[in-house]
């Protein structure tokens, strides 16, 4: 008998790569599986999920904006709407578990399908659960998490120690320096810091490193920077205006392998994706936490790893004076390079997909 698997959740890479991630686990397991992914409409799940090979439906879900807003006024409606749609969905495909990985859809779709008496697994990325994830637990059969002490919001019964599962590709990237030079169109010769604010861009961060672009290549180093969208032409401009050859910029990188084999040093954002990658490819690493992210959890994520001299952390509103600097020194430092590499390497989970796939399995 095929089996069928529902993967819901998006909103940001954070939750999506994952999602694929253990979907390519599961079909690597057993290439008959059925697979089908539910996301939120207007997200970007409806844009990558299709170019990773995998059908994906779209609930009308949006979240509820924490300061008051006239859009909180439509939010029980579109609640209704998606429960609604959830429950159709999953009478149409049968599936014989569902998985949610956190953000917007995961919620109407693992709470009907917990309903209907189709076994649930939620992956859990983060240090501090979200409100929702606590609200799933209570009906699902297992809860993969990525760190320790998550028995503070879920049952320990259900835990399994994982890891965050990340794309294949990063899991071996030290033999790609070479090719990753000549893809970006950086010198072999110089040390390379990689920026990257997450899929949508992080404002502090390429603030601070516009303000000092020129001070790190007149230091002697490149850069290779993942802006977002909303930033991409001012920091385009920026690099132009300096006519050099040692920075590059993308709104978007999707060649991460090769962008984490050129690196040195990496700039980033502490979502959870994020510092399990880095932990994989064990580089050495400045956080910049996003401050406003729930419960503060990007800072929890980046303490993690602090607490064990495995990265550098700078909050958010102390970044326009401390980034580029603490940069510099860390690029210069190439003893605490090799600590930080080394500290962060004991971190990593490479086979987080497979064993949550394999738990996945195991509720069928």
């Amino acid at each position: 008998m095929i089996k069928k698997v529902i993967i819901s959740g998006g909103g940001t890479g954070g939750h999506i790569y994952p999602a694929i991630a253990i979907a390519n686990a599961l079909k690597a397991i057993d290439p008959t599986i059925q697979i089908l992914f539910v996301g939120a409409l207007g997200k970007m799940e409806m844009e990558k999920v299709p170019k990773a090979g995998y059908e994906i439906i779209g609930l009308p879900i949006a979240g509820i904006k924490r300061e008051l807003s006239v859009d909180n006024l439509s939010f029980p409606l579109k609640l209704t709407r998606s429960l609604l749609k959830a429950r159709s969905i999953i009478k149409s495909f049968k599936p014989d578990v569902a998985i949610g990985v956190g953000g917007f859809a995961s919620g109407p779709l693992l709470m009907v399908a917990s309903l209907l008496g189709i076994p649930t697994l939620i992956q859990e990325q983060n240090s501090y659960a979200g409100i929702t994830n606590k609200m799933l637990a209570k009906r699902a059969k297992a809860i993969c998490v990525a760190y320790p002490n998550m028995d503070s919001f879920f049952p320990k019964n259900k835990l399994k120690m994982t890891g965050n599962p990340v794309r294949s590709d990063i899991l071996e990237v030290t033999h790609k320096r070479t090719q990753a030079y000549a893809h970006f169109g950086l010198q072999p010769n110089h040390k390379t810091l990689l920026v990257i604010g997450g899929s949508l861009g992080a404002k502090t961060i390429n603030e601070s490193i516009e303000a000092g672009l020129k001070l790190l290549i007149n230091s002697g180093y490149q850069i290779l920077w993942q802006t977002g969208k909303p930033y991409a032409e001012k920091a385009a401009n920026a690099i132009n205006s300096l006519k050099t050859p040692y920075a590059k910029s993308f709104d978007f990188i999707y060649e991460m392998d090769l962008a984490y084999a050129l690196a040195d040093v990496v700039v980033s954002r502490a979502g959870a994706l994020s510092v399990s990658e880095l932990c994989l490819v064990a580089k050495p690493a400045i956080l910049v936490p996003f401050p406003y992210a729930s419960e503060d959890h990007q800072t929890k994520n980046a303490m993690s790893l602090v607490e064990q001299n495995a990265a550098l952390l700078i909050k958010d509103k102390d970044a326009p004076e401390e980034l580029v600097q603490t940069a510099l020194r860390l690029l210069q430092d190439v003893e605490k390079q090799q600590t930080l590499s080394q500290n962060i390497k004991k971190l990593g989970k490479p086979n987080a997909a497979k064993e949550i796939a394999e738990t996945v399995l195991g509720l069928i």
